[in-house]
């Protein structure tokens, strides 16, 4: 038994119930505060993670712009698929995003998701972003799934009430505000830190 286990506790499929899997092959965040409390030391490949914020533009796509700007230099991709506002440039671009990497489909809530399962699918995209206002837990599955399939990194950007309702997402990370902070919700490989990050102190 112990032969069909052990590949899936390296792979940081299956937890032992102690300590935190080692991830090999996560993904730098680009802030070290936050790297020191996720499990694997990053955002994990080959799967969901999920922001949760109160409000747009309250630095939602500044977590995510330093891992962006690494995963665009694969030379693949960067999808974001119904954003609720297209990119302003000149912030990417100060974030070192390569905008010739960016793709950005326009579509409906329902077909928003058609699209980000068949891009995490695919296998040939660096990354895909999402914003679904609402999706059911079938939904998430699915999609974990797909990027599991297309070993492709994905995120996730809801709402603060999607706090309440199960996800499948590998990492759950929510941004609160009064002072800024990240709080870890969910971390496949590790119990959640009791400690929450200061957002403005890791801000590059």
């Amino acid at each position: 038994m112990s032969a069909i286990l052990q590949p899936l506790i390296e792979t940081g499929r299956l937890w032992r119930g102690q300590g935190t899997v080692p991830r090999r092959d996560a993904l730098p965040t680009g802030f070290d505060a936050l790297d020191r409390v996720l499990p694997g030391g990053g955002w994990p490949r080959a799967a969901l993670s999920e922001i949760l914020f109160p409000a747009d533009g309250v630095g939602e796509l500044r977590l995510l712009l330093p891992v962006l700007a690494m995963l665009g230099r694969e030379g693949r991709p960067v999808v974001l698929i119904a954003p609720p506002s297209l990119p302003f440039p000149a912030a990417w671009i100060a974030a070192s995003v390569d905008l010739r990497c960016l793709q950005i489909v326009q579509a409906s809530e329902a077909d928003a998701l058609w699209a980000v399962e068949q891009c995490l699918r695919s296998a040939a995209c660096a990354a895909v972003l999402c914003w679904p206002r609402q999706a059911d837990t079938a939904t998430l599955r699915r999609l974990q799934l797909a990027a599991e399939t297309g070993q492709t990194t994905g995120f996730m950007l809801r709402p603060s009430q999607a706090a309440t309702q199960a996800s499948m997402a590998a990492v759950r990370i929510g941004i609160e505000t009064g002072p800024s902070r990240l709080r870890v919700l969910k971390c496949r490989g590790g119990n959640p830190p009791v400690q929450t990050v200061p957002f403005t102190a890791i801000a590059a």
